[in-house]
């Protein structure tokens, strides 16, 4: 592929970037109606081959807005699905067959003959020569004109995982270990996640005549990097569509962020050396050369592609000290502002103190960690911090960690009339009797939510935090949907805004902003943005600040910090503890590093990290710093 324009000059896949999923799914969508209607118009058929998860339920939702709005037709249309768990009945919530028809067929006049999805329940022994029959039905319709993919954190392809090659065809697959944990908390845990999957090869998926790959957030990003600017190779089968003559990605901007044009403008053209490039430069040549920040050359920039930034912003000495003093500038151990001080160069004010503060929590757990030590810290300076827990988390429990406090209540209690041994009671008998795969009750779920709710507490205590401090929204929209289909409604935000016109916040934390948009830290992150806009109007938003605090698989560079607060060793530790509180999460959250198994490890070698980057470029050594953004609410 020959690069459209110099600053994609590494790029060895067409990439479009839109500014956010639901653009970028509207195009996608109206070249496929315009397919469509060409094919209709030659009289024949289209045949699409399409994806599940959550990345392209934006595309479902727009060409089921073109059938309902402008008429286009699905009754020429065949359709081939990438995949389907192994074991799975169609009926199954989370079985691929269920979520098409939910997401997509249900809503269009597609005849059900034309719909090919991989048969899950097909016995062991005869997976083989149904998998030839799918190819052999691809052929038979002439083959796929428009190829949908998502991508998955390992660079798989429909269930093609490192590994698969080039010329794989349709065919059963051990699913990875991280592709397993991202979907535990689809399958309510972990050891609930099917094994095994049936799943078109790369081969197969080569021979489409049109490939659109799609992709939304931050976590996607790397994985977007190294398909499209890496060298091909099985071990991240994304990149193996490199060579195909008409394929192309399709992702939003935080899911671009990787690409050498947007993280090293300077390695690929001209550079606009703008202050934050500026130092976003500075700190990568430090990391380069492994050099202090004071102690960078001039031959140091010349050699790296950065002669102009000198010519513009130097000599070296006097850009290396302005980047430094930006750099100290962002740490402080008064997260809430230090009263009586000079705030001309921290990142927080000094007045009013004390402040308001208000904490958003996607799930219990999120706040501890992401900001654990910063919370403790707030508290034990004297600010009056609420922490709300926006929705109950029940969807994360493992059934045995439920199990296991229903049988504690019962034993405790010592008496059938009391309702907790009422509860507890149906809820393990309901647990016990519940099949494989099967869904939880609004009964199990309540007493899941229970279960979170006193981790919650415990690991608030450990931040010196007490329930007056606490609230728990227990928002609907999460009570009444799964993750990765969450639908939330216009009363999820007035429970947002109420919770805000009643705290009146000096300071706001939230998470989420660049989350893929399905997810629930970013649908969460939606309605408190939401919520604030509403809010503007009245008086304490005037005087409101927001911070972004992020989760521990995705560390920011120091580059893009903007309030950087250091964490003692004894801080590090309390704030260990406090995870610690979450008892049944240990091990539930997708690892970015399948090395760390625990969630107190994630946040350890996080914040560790964040201060090895500081001390690497000259700054003071701390044990651990938690890192924030201004949120320019």
């Amino acid at each position: 592929m020959q690069p459209s324009s110099e600053t994609q000059q590494r790029e060895r896949i067409p990439v479009e970037i839109f500014p956010d999923a639901d653009a970028a799914a509207a195009s996608v969508a109206r070249e496929i109606a315009a397919l469509i209607r060409e094919r209709d118009a030659q009289g024949r058929p289209t045949v699409l081959g399409l994806a599940t998860g959550s990345t392209p339920v934006r595309l479902y939702r727009q060409l089921i807005r073109l059938h309902r709005e402008e008429g286009l037709s699905f009754k020429r249309v065949v359709t081939f699905n990438l995949d389907e768990y192994h074991g799975l009945p169609p009926t199954h919530p989370e079985s691929y067959r269920c979520f098409m028809q939910e997401q997509f067929f249900n809503h269009i006049d597609l005849p059900p003959a034309n719909v090919h999805v991989p048969d899950g329940l097909v016995p062991r022994t005869e997976v083989f020569a149904s998998c030839r029959a799918y190819e052999d039905a691809i052929r038979a319709a002439g083959g796929i004109d428009f190829q949908v993919l998502g991508i998955g954190r390992t660079g798989h392809i429909g269930f093609n995982e490192p590994g698969s090659t080039r010329d794989s065809r349709t065919r059963l697959v051990t699913l990875d270990a991280l592709t397993r944990r991202d979907a535990a908390r689809d399958f309510l845990g972990e050891a609930n996640v099917p094994r095994y999957a049936i799943t078109m090869g790369v081969g197969t998926i080569l021979e489409a005549r049109r490939i659109v790959l799609m992709a939304w957030g931050e976590a996607k990003a790397g994985v977007i990097a190294q398909a499209v600017e890496g060298v091909p190779a099985p071990q991240l089968p994304a990149s193996l569509l490199q060579g195909h003559g008409a394929v192309r990605f399709v992702v939003d901007r935080t899911a671009a962020a990787e690409l050498t044009r947007f993280k090293h403008p300077w390695l690929v053209g001209p550079v606009d050396w703008q202050p934050a490039v500026t130092r976003q430069a500075v700190v990568w040549l430090a990391s380069t050369v492994k050099k202090p920040v004071l102690k960078l050359l001039d031959e140091d920039f010349s050699e790296h592609g950065m002669a102009d930034l000198l010519t513009e912003r130097g000599p070296a000495y006097g850009l290396n000290i302005r980047v430094f003093n930006e750099l100290q500038h962002t740490i402080t151990g008064w997260p809430g502002g230090k009263p009586g001080a000079d705030d001309t160069h921290r990142p927080e004010r000094a007045a009013p103190f004390p402040k308001r503060v208000l904490v958003f929590s996607p799930e219990p757990s999120d706040d501890i960690l992401g900001m654990g030590g910063t919370l403790r810290r707030l508290a034990d300076q004297g600010h009056e911090v609420t922490v709300a827990y926006l929705t109950s988390g029940n969807l994360a429990v493992p059934d045995e960690e439920a199990l296991m406090a229903a049988d504690l209540v019962a034993d405790l209690a010592g008496t059938a009339r009391d309702p907790a041994v009422g509860l507890a009671d149906n809820v393990r008998r309901q647990l016990q009797a519940k099949p494989a795969f099967g869904q939880d009750s609004a009964e199990v779920r309540r007493f899941k939510g229970l279960i979170r709710r006193s981790e919650a507490r415990a690991a608030l205590r450990h931040s010196k935090l007490g329930a007056e401090h606490t609230r728990f929204l227990d928002l609907p929209f999460y009570e009444t949907g799964r993750y990765r289909q969450f639908h939330p409604a216009e009363a999820d935000r007035a429970a947002v805004a109420r919770l805000l016109e009643e705290v009146r916040p000096h300071q706001i934390f939230a998470t989420g902003n660049l989350d893929d948009p399905s997810s629930l830290a970013a649908v969460c992150w939606d309605l408190v943005r939401q919520a604030y806009r509403s809010c503007r109007a009245a008086p304490w938003a005037a005087d409101c600040r927001g911070w972004l605090y992020r989760s521990p698989t995705r560390p920011w560079n120091p580059a893009e910090i903007d309030m950087a607060v250091p964490l003692s060793p004894t801080e590090l530790a309390l704030k260990i503890q406090a995870i610690y509180q979450h008892k049944s999460q240990r091990s539930q959250s997708p690892l970015a590093d399948a090395t760390l198994h625990e969630a107190w490890q994630q946040a350890e070698a996080s914040n560790r990290a964040t201060a090895r980057a500081y001390d690497a470029l000259g700054l003071a050594e701390y044990a651990a710093i938690e890192a924030f953004q201004r949120w320019p609410a």
